[in-house]
């Protein structure tokens, strides 16, 4: 069922890699109808690469390279955070083709929480739809945390579509 939401000039949907965020993207495009000038802009927050690495735990106590003396490494989990943004916004540009609906993409570098707050903010958002991951304990502190610092930091609703 369509919302009521004809009225809608702006609606972000923020993605990653997970299949959560792009139930919420579909989710977005079948049930919300945006005014003839409105945009659906397909947000992806890029994690800098000290939050992506994950694999590194911070220098060893004991000597050994610190990752700053390591910029082949940085750069490789840059490239790669590239290559997987790229990948994430076309599965997405293509759900919304298949929908045909021209989305809009906007990339930004930082901590997903704040920056999916950010650009909602900065583009006017009438409405911010994202995916919920079901997660093990030790990654939700640390992701599931992102949709509901945005419910509560974000000046505009927020629907977030659970994951199954």
């Amino acid at each position: 069922a369509a919302m009521a939401t004809a009225n809608l000039s702006s609606v972000v949907v923020a993605v990653d890699g997970s299949e959560e965020s792009m139930k919420a993207l579909r989710w977005a495009l079948d049930s919300l109808r945006l005014r003839p000038d409105g945009a659906l802009v397909v947000l992806h927050v890029q994690p800098p690469p000290g939050i992506a690495a994950g694999l590194n735990p911070g220098p060893i106590p004991f000597g050994g390279p610190s990752v700053a003396e390591v910029p082949a490494f940085t750069q490789a989990i840059e490239s790669h955070q590239r290559r997987i943004t790229e990948a994430i916004l076309e599965h997405a540009l293509k759900i919304c083709s298949d929908k045909n609906v021209r989305g809009q993409t906007q990339v930004v570098v930082g901590d997903p929480k704040e920056k999916i707050c950010e650009v909602a903010a900065e583009l006017k958002a009438d409405l911010l739809v994202m995916g919920c991951r079901a997660f093990g304990p030790v990654k939700r502190m640390f992701l599931g945390s992102v949709s509901n610092y945005c419910i509560n930091s974000v000046g505009c609703p927020v629907v977030v579509i659970k994951g199954t």
